[in-house]
């Protein structure tokens, strides 16, 4: 079981830190990611990580300025974010099961119930 939190209403420009929480069993040998779905609009890729830390990869729209890491101790996975802007405002879900490259959501099986970021101009 996957649980997203961290979400919230902010200003544009504004940071946040979105964490994944990994509940009742160890992720830690298979990648994980951070997709994002705005109203009215499909589920997109955001950002992957291996399973180890040492790989990562970032959708062209958050790159620069959105980082993914995770801490395999504490079974958690992180999404930091700064510069934040308007079109940034989305549900936000964390999935394992897939590669840190692998972009399209049926890649991964398992998935969190999602947290609302919202940020206003």
């Amino acid at each position: 079981q996957l649980q997203a939190f961290g979400g919230g209403l902010v200003q544009a420009g504004d940071s946040l830190r979105l964490t994944c929480a990994v509940l009742g069993r160890t992720w830690r040998t298979v990648g994980m990611a951070w997709f994002r779905q705005a109203p009215g609009k499909e589920r997109t890729f955001v950002a992957g990580i291996s399973w180890n830390g040492h790989n990562t990869n970032y959708a062209d729209s958050v790159k620069g300025r959105v980082t993914i890491s995770r801490d395999n101790a504490k079974n958690q996975m992180y999404l930091q974010m700064s510069s934040l802007d308007p079109e940034d405002t989305a549900v936000y879900y964390c999935a394992a099961g897939g590669s840190s490259y692998d972009t399209a959501p049926s890649k991964y099986g398992y998935w969190g119930q999602g947290t609302q970021v919202t940020v206003s101009s």
